[in-house]
């Protein structure tokens, strides 16, 4: 141990390492040290020199050391045995419980252990070397440490003390004026003021203490500010980064104006056309660069110079022209559409003229008689149109047939004399028969014979209304019902 100096303060209110009574030595603190912790800092304070590792919430062990309705603060201080100039005995020792449980005591206020029943948050303290004030640092260390492993506190702990050496209140004890010193008051407090760790080795007088508090705020002030400074530097935003937003910015729009040259460019198919048409632009600019101020006047004001004269000429033709066109093409279209129905009523014209000569030959052929021999009535029925007309004047015949009262005829000799035409017949006969016994039903046996009988002697002229030539044996024909040519 080093001999007691004379004075610990100068004459001229200096302290042995140049501070004076209200100065807090020089601090240094790095987060985030230990990769395994869940938080961590290392603290220079001075000579001292202190790691601190935080791990947690995490589930505590021994069970029996749980709380059901908030999370146990575990604090280990401990100095390594290399930290002061003798040896230190490894191990726990009553002044390193004792520091452990206060400066636990110091972060209960502010940790929110109700948020993590059951749990337990681990706070190991290794003092690397000691320089007086060491629970001091511990605890300032402790607090960046905590912040850096995410636990939910209230506010940050600062801690700092004051002492008495020679006669005088100064503030942050180093080594000499600690092992020398009248008087050692460590405090810790929150950041709204509030006192959580209060200590006192040494005699002072209430003025002395009042005086020394005052002094602790104000480095404890200092101690905060340098903490927040320490922790907005590892977790705020860089103030770089708008900046190389704006470049990263510029630089998508050059791409992006760079794409568009890219894309107004002609493609190579049309490159001999894009160059010709940029000569004919530069050209034409560099004509109407040579035309001098007075010339454009000259031709703005005086529409009757014969250049502007011949333009308008030009101007007029053309329309007219356009105009020409476009009654021509109005000509063609009329003519076209009157030629079409032209057309159409020529057609319609032939076709009535083949009707007509039609019904011309049809009416001679009727009175001639050379179509219609005598057939039987399910021949008729056969060949018959069947159309309103006809059936109009069937009716006719049968009324008048009624009207004369012919005599009963009992057989019908030639509709049974002819079973190879009924034959032939097929269907007509079945649909005469059907027609005959639909008579029947309404009609006597006697008046259905008498109405065959009389249609049968009915005039050829008469009964023959259809341009068919019809033959009794098929043979004489190579097909019934053959068109009369």
């Amino acid at each position: 141990m080093s001999d007691k100096p004379e004075k610990l303060i100068t004459d001229d209110g200096l302290r042995l390492d140049g501070r004076r009574a209200d100065e807090i030595r020089p601090m240094k603190i790095e987060i985030g040290v230990l990769s395994r912790a869940d938080g961590s800092c290392y603290l220079e304070w001075g000579k001292n020199k202190i790691l601190v590792g935080v791990f947690g919430p995490r589930e505590a062990h021994p069970r029996r050391s749980q709380r059901a309705d908030n999370a146990v603060i575990r604090y280990r201080y401990n100095m390594a045995s290399f930290s002061v100039e003798d040896r230190a005995r490894p191990g726990p020792s009553r002044r390193s419980i004792e520091i452990s449980k206060v400066s636990r005591e110091a972060f209960e206020p502010v940790i929110m252990t109700e948020l993590f029943p059951k749990t337990a948050i681990d706070i190991f303290v290794e003092v690397l070397q000691a320089d007086a004030g060491t629970r001091t640092a511990a605890i300032n260390a402790s607090s960046i440490a905590l912040a850096d492993a995410g636990i939910p506190m209230k506010g940050l702990i600062t801690s700092c003390a004051f002492g008495k050496v020679d006669g005088q209140i100064v503030l942050d004890l180093n080594k000499e004026e600690d092992n020398y010193g009248e008087a050692d008051f460590p405090v810790a407090m929150t950041q709204d003021g509030d006192i959580t760790l209060l200590q006192m080795d040494g005699n002072l007088t209430p003025d002395e203490i009042k005086k020394g508090l005052e002094l602790v705020k104000k480095g404890c002030k200092e101690i905060l500010e340098i903490q927040r400074a320490v922790l907005r530097k590892k977790f705020e935003t860089p103030l770089e980064e708008p900046e190389e937003e704006e470049e990263e910015e510029e630089e998508e729009e050059t791409e992006e104006a760079e794409i568009e040259a890219v894309e107004a460019e002609p493609s190579l198919e049309y490159a001999p056309e894009a160059a010709a048409v940029e000569e004919i632009i530069e050209e034409a600019g560099e004509f109407e660069e040579e035309l001098s101020e007075e010339t454009v006047e000259a031709c703005a004001v005086d529409k009757e110079a014969p250049e502007c004269e011949k333009l308008e000429e030009i101007i007029k033709e053309a329309e007219a022209e356009v105009i020409e066109a476009e009654a021509i093409e109005e000509v063609i279209e009329t003519e076209i559409e009157e030629e079409a129905e032209e057309k159409a009523f020529e057609d319609e014209a032939e076709f009535e003229a083949a009707l007509e000569a039609s019904y011309e030959e049809f009416s001679e052929s009727m009175r001639t008689g050379k179509l219609c021999p005598e057939e039987t009535v399910s021949e008729k029925a056969e060949f018959e149109p069947e159309t309103e007309e006809f059936a109009e004047e069937e009716a006719v015949i049968e009324e008048k047939a009624e009207i004369e009262g012919k005599p009963e005829i009992e057989e019908e000799p030639e509709i049974e004399e002819k079973p190879e035409i009924e034959e032939e017949a097929g269907i007509e006969k079945a649909a005469s028969e059907e027609t005959f016994e639909s008579e029947q039903e309404i009609e006597p046996e006697a008046e259905s014979r008498e109405k065959a009988v009389e249609a049968e002697e009915v005039p050829v002229e008469e009964e023959c209304k259809g341009p068919w030539k019809v033959v009794k044996d098929p043979s004489e024909s190579g097909s019934r019902g053959e068109n009369y040519e």
